[in-house]
């Protein structure tokens, strides 16, 4: 300040005086305006920080009456009493909030028009995840941010709404979570009842694509209307109870969720056999009407379900002590004090996270202004007035901080991951058994289902191995212990459609009836008889492949049953490599190739087992053969030869040995041997013959 008025001031500094020179009082004037208003201070350091306002407006949009709602009225009012009695958190700013009642429909979206005609810097909420949706363009539009604690539909997350913040769990990571409850038990088909609007068809979509990640699926779809009656709600479940599966998943609203477990039970549907597990909207009914009604829960025994885990903490105690005083006047059901849902819990740190991203928008120089939208001019004088809506300037810059906050509340660590989702999402795996809920276990996005709270994971590895996937028992409906099948025989089922080749040759195995659509044939028994083996009754339909003129090519039908056009095919189907690879075969039951045809009569083996090859009269032939060798040999050899003469005894063994030499032993010379040589070189010459012929047999 010094060195600025000595621009227009003279200094005397030997007198250490001031001389004004020529300025009026007006110019002075000027000049502290101009000092305050660029920011100078004493030491000449800019700040270029606007001052902030004593008030900044935001509103909520909520359903006083609904189970959420009239919990999140007095957390939400209780979190801005505390924002505004610590000075520290937005440097004495104070949050002036405005609630309305998220009304259904047209009328939702009208309240929150109203809240954008004012200087509001951003909305908690809507409650709805249908008025969400239909407000995020004005968002989008306007550029203010909606926080919400309730509007969990996966979709809001999605980039074609950024400034729709969802300061909840994402309603994708529980379908991942009950997706994996179903196939932790070995089932493969859910059937699905829902709402039928954005919420309910969006959160069933999302299960659908979780279930098919673990090859199970959704077998039948069962909408409701958002206002369905008892009636609308018996037709359905009637349908559901004549279908194949018993596992039922149950999306909708606390309003009538209950109505469903009702008439089940009515219909006989909460029995042994059947399965049902419910998103988090019962937790959440349990939690704040408790305790039920005596007839709502015992509509409800045996009944999985969600809520989202939020982990024990010191601050999570102490508002958990104060609930009580807080909600004092405020009842749920008849004459009961109101619980605290988890949905109370997020609505609370939903506004300490808003106050925290405005500290932080004020802090980056940020300011409350606002301006008209260029577009939206050329409807100004209309009855409608939404010239009235205005663009808040700051809109990008809160939004930015808003997902940048790291803080830790009553839910535990707030912080959000770059798809706009909070962190470490988990969830509570709960059993309704007797007067209250029992907690089997939990599932978190990081390591899947475990009996241990999921921060304790958090420091090991992930591991998602079926070995380390657990659960406690449950008790499940009709108050049995043991897991049921999860299907039935159903009453109205589809049949499956079974292609028979129809053949010209080898009819024997299978063929068409003339003039019906009946089959027999060798297959056609192996398959009935299959079937009756089976402890359950299996719908089936034969259908005839082929023109019936030439054989059907049996890889076209193989590559159907792929294609999804047939389930199965019986016939006489060589299995060979190409087809395996396409489809699964049963064990042959028809051998194919060369046999060898043996006698079933077993013989005894012996020492003479040497002449069974020959008969007795292929033997005498043989010694007749022998003796007229020997009479051959001994006329050429008697007139020359001096071993051929002599007496007739003699002559005799000379014929025998000579001839016995030539078929056993021809390269010996028996001539040139003695008769005790010859002897033994024929004996071991036919134990040799021997013990050969022995090793062959």
């Amino acid at each position: 300040m010094y060195s600025l008025l000595s621009v227009f001031c003279g200094i005397n500094k030997k007198k250490g005086v001031f001389l004004i020179r020529k300025i009026t009082m007006k110019t002075i004037w000027i000049l502290v305006l101009v000092v305050f208003y660029n920011g100078i201070s004493l030491n000449g350091v800019a700040t270029n920080v606007p001052a902030r306002p004593p008030f900044v407006s935001i509103g909520a949009l909520l359903s006083f009456n609904s189970t959420i709602g009239k919990v999140a009225k007095v957390a939400i009012q209780a979190a801005v009493d505390d924002v505004n009695s610590d000075p520290s958190i937005l440097g004495g700013t104070k949050l002036r909030i405005t609630m309305s009642a998220d009304k259904s429909g047209f009328l939702g979206i009208i309240e929150a028009l109203k809240f954008m005609e004012t200087d509001t810097v951003a909305i908690v909420g809507p409650q709805s995840s249908v008025t969400a949706h239909a407000i995020s363009f004005v968002a989008n539009e306007l550029q203010i941010p909606l926080l919400s604690y309730s509007s969990t539909d996966p979709t809001l997350s999605s980039p074609q709404f950024p400034f729709f913040v969802m300061t909840a769990r994402n309603d994708l990571y529980q379908m991942a979570a009950i997706a994996e409850i179903v196939d932790y038990y070995g089932w493969k088909e859910v059937i699905a009842i829902y709402g039928d609007d954005d919420y309910g068809r969006n959160g069933i979509a999302a299960l659908g694509d979780k279930l098919a990640e673990r090859r199970c699926k959704i077998s039948f779809k069962a909408p409701l209307t958002p206002a369905a009656t008892r009636e609308e709600i018996t037709d359905l479940l009637v349908k559901v109870a004549s279908t194949e599966s018993r596992i039922l998943v149950v999306h909708t609203f606390s309003s009538w969720g209950p109505v469903v477990f009702s008439v089940a039970q009515y219909l006989g549907m909460m029995g042994p056999g059947y399965v049902w597990i419910t998103t988090n909207w019962l937790s959440t009914l349990v939690e704040t009407d408790s305790p039920l009604p005596a007839g709502t829960l015992d509509d409800i025994q045996g009944v999985l379900t969600l809520r989202m885990y939020t982990p024990d903490s010191e601050l999570k105690r102490k508002f958990v002590s104060r609930w009580s005083t807080l909600s004092s006047g405020t009842t749920a059901y008849g004459s009961n004090p109101m619980g605290l849902s988890t949905y109370g819990l997020y609505a609370y740190d939903t506004v300490w996270l808003l106050a925290h991203a405005i500290n932080a928008f004020f802090d980056q120089g940020g300011n409350v202004s606002f301006s008209n939208d260029s577009r939206l001019a050329a409807l100004r004088g209309g009855s409608l007035h939404l010239d009235a809506l205005n663009i808040f300037n700051g809109g990008n810059l809160l939004r930015q901080n808003i997902l940048q906050v790291n803080m830790t509340g009553v839910t535990g660590k707030v912080k959000f991951n770059p798809d706009g989702n909070l962190i470490h999402p988990a969830y509570d795996i709960i059993n309704v058994i007797g007067n209250g809920i029992r907690r089997i276990g939990y599932w978190s996005n990081y390591s899947g289902l475990s009996v241990v709270p999921p921060e304790t994971l958090y420091s090991r590895p992930p591991n998602r191995s079926s070995s380390s996937q657990k659960l406690h028992g449950v008790i499940w409906p009709g108050q049995t212990a043991q897991k049921p099948r999860g299907w039935v025989y159903p009453e109205n089922g589809r049949h499956l459609r079974i292609a028979v080749p129809s053949r010209v040759s080898y009819c024997e195995f299978v063929s068409q009836v003339p003039g019906t659509d009946k089959f027999a044939g060798y297959c056609i028994d192996v398959f009935t008889a299959a079937i009756n083996l089976l402890p359950y009754a299996v719908p089936y339909k034969l259908i005839p492949y082929g023109d019936g003129v030439t054989n059907p090519s049996c890889t076209e039908l193989v590559r159907l049953i792929t294609a999804g056009v047939y389930d199965a095919a019986i016939g006489d189907i060589a299995i060979i490599t190409n087809r395996t690879k396409m489809v699964d075969f049963t064990q042959p039951y028809i051998e194919s190739g060369l046999v060898v045809v043996a006698p079933v009569k077993k013989r005894n083996s012996s020492a003479w087992a040497f002449l069974q090859p020959f008969t007795g009269q292929m033997w005498a032939v043989t010694a007749l053969f022998f003796i007229i060798v020997g009479a051959v040999v001994w006329i050429l050899e008697h007139r020359l030869n001096d071993d051929f003469r002599g007496p007739p005894r003699r002559q005799l063994i000379t014929i025998l040995w000579q001839v016995t030499c030539n078929i056993i032993c021809s390269p010996i010379d028996c001539s040139e041997m003695v008769p005790p040589h010859f002897i033994f070189s024929i004996f071991f010459q036919i134990l040799s013959q021997y013990l050969s012929f022995l090793i062959y047999i």
